[in-house]
């Protein structure tokens, strides 16, 4: 054999040794460090500033951040999707106007001498008879809905389900309540009242009537601050079923059913004492009621920056914080945002940017990574729950969500120690995902992984309160990074000058050396945990 073809045969042999990874990657850290924290800074300065008046969801200054988000991710190279920086969300802001009761000559206002479950628009002063059905229960000695005439009318019953002397429920037996007896018990007896024929339902509280105008009243607070308005998705803005579930107390239930508040609580007791259902010759008068409901478009938008991988561009990671916040307070104040979610939101930015220097330099990554920036997470998750349902990769090929909010601060647990970073879910759906966080930060960071809050257990279910749960929900491996709660946590005073930057700097290098890592891998993660 000749020595060239030795030569040759000797270059592939060690090419098939060598992982096409290893080819393909390069040498990460000056990217990463090119994720500094003063560039952090100038991004963060600008959007969490006062002209900014918080990101609200759907405001005109919240267009003005996605517009700067889109300029950065094309400046660094990276593309839009299908021609657009944008990805619109399609929301209606809906808002309760005009909600009362009318009976017997006398109206009940909502929040003044009523509540709400749930609202469903009733057209101005209609009117519908009313039939008393006791606690509203099918279960046990209680067959309140056996025979009941309940068709085009609305069902009054007690809240909840009785409880004995000793504290017990009677239909179980126990200190656990029934599926009529628990928080949401009301749905079971709506869901009753409808195959019945109800129009709708109306509660008795078992709260007294102090306890009853206290908590109205803390309803009219909690609406002065966040008003009257509701983001919800365009194609779920009207609900064939939904129909109004009202809170009255006892003394505006006897009022309609024409007896004294005393008469109406004796009943009640008589229903506990006996443990069935039991027949009340109440005439309850019929109810006029008006609900009205306006519905506005929200204009939204996920933003949304794509790298496009080379052997395996199929396949795609993502990389997400949400820009969006609580906007200004009813007393005119802004809320900024700068930690929730203003640091993740420039940490996607600048990890973007570092792809874009690699990519430009020739180390494109062999997965395609998607940057995206979302809206609407203050208002329930909404804009990662819009892309989870209407994706603009599939599904089926996203690899895996690297999630950023609020990373800038440090809690009441971490005084003094910056180099820490709370890790949520990683471990839950991919076992691989878990190994690539703790072997990228042992090797590049070394910060102080702490997974208090991914407990099952922990009551702040923090796992499910940020946008990679609408990923892990669909079975795609998460990891969620984040620093805790602090004093200013939806306050004006989550402010730029309150940033530790080089905190935000060293929680960004760490997303890009795990993003680097995965999108460069030979094999795809596995999805093989099934955690709580």
């Amino acid at each position: 054999m000749k020595k060239t073809n030795i030569y040759v045969l000797g270059l592939l042999l060690a090419a098939k040794l060598i992982p096409m990874s290893a080819i393909a990657q390069g040498d990460p850290v000056p990217y990463a460090l090119s994720i500094r924290a003063d560039d952090l800074k100038k991004h963060l300065t600008f959007i969490a500033s006062d002209s900014l008046k918080g990101r609200n969801t759907g405001s005109a200054e919240q267009l003005v951040a996605a517009n700067y988000i889109a300029d950065s991710f094309k400046k660094s190279g990276i593309a839009p999707v299908n021609g657009s920086y944008f990805q619109k969300v399609d929301l209606v802001n809906r808002a309760w106007t005009n909600v009362f009761i009318s009976a017997k000559g006398k109206k009940y206002e909502y929040l003044g001498e009523m509540m709400a479950n749930a609202l469903a628009p009733v057209a101005a002063n209609s009117k519908f008879p009313v039939v008393f059905a006791g606690f509203g229960v099918q279960q046990g000695g209680y067959t309140d809905f056996d025979k009941l005439n309940a068709k085009g009318k609305y069902v009054l019953a007690f809240e909840g389900e009785a409880k004995d002397a000793a504290g017990l429920y009677v239909l179980s037996g126990s200190k656990d309540p029934s599926v009529f007896g628990k928080g949401d018990g009301w749905k079971e007896k709506l869901k009753r009242s409808q195959a019945a024929g109800a129009k709708g339902l109306i509660l008795i509280s078992s709260k007294s009537e102090k306890d009853f105008g206290n908590e109205m009243r803390q309803r009219q607070i909690m609406m002065k601050r966040f008003g009257n308005e509701r983001m919800v998705f365009t194609d779920q803005a009207s609900v064939a079923n939904e129909a109004p579930v009202l809170m009255v107390s006892s003394m505006v239930a006897a009022e309609i059913l024409g007896i004294s508040e005393a008469d109406l609580l004796a009943h009640k007791s008589d229903l506990v004492r006996q443990k069935k259902s039991l027949t009340a010759k109440f005439k309850p008068a019929p109810v006029s009621l008006t609900i009205e409901r306006t519905e506005k478009p929200v204009d939204t938008y996920n933003v949304v920056g794509f790298l496009e991988g080379t052997d395996k561009k199929e396949e795609v990671i993502v990389i997400t914080a949400h820009y969006d916040h609580i906007g200004v307070s009813a007393d005119g104040k802004i809320n900024n945002g700068a930690n929730d979610d203003g640091s993740g939101t420039v940490t996607v930015m600048q990890v973007a940017e570092a792809f874009g220097r690699a990519a430009a330099a020739g180390n494109k990554p062999r997965r395609s990574i998607l940057f995206m920036t979302v809206t609407g997470e203050e208002k329930g998750l909404l804009g990662s729950e819009y892309y989870a349902n209407h994706p603009l990769f599939p599904l089926e090929n996203t690899v895996c969500d690297l999630n950023i909010d609020m990373t800038g601060r440090r809690d009441e647990g971490h005084e003094g120690k910056p180099d820490y970073i709370y890790v949520i879910g990683s471990d839950k759906l991919s076992s691989q995902l878990h190994d690539v966080l703790l072997e990228q930060n042992k090797q590049h960071m070394g910060l102080d992984l702490d997974f208090t809050f991914n407990d099952p257990n922990d009551p702040n279910r923090f796992y499910y309160r940020s946008d990679h749960y609408n990923f892990a929900k669909k079975k795609i491996p998460v990891a969620f990074f984040f620093n805790g709660v602090h004093e200013d946590y939806h306050q004006p005073t989550d402010d730029v000058e309150k940033i530790d930057f080089d905190q935000v700097q060293k929680i960004g290098r760490l997303v890009f050396y795990m993003a680097w890592d995965i999108t460069n891998r030979n094999e795809r993660l596995k999805v093989d945990s099934n955690k709580p």
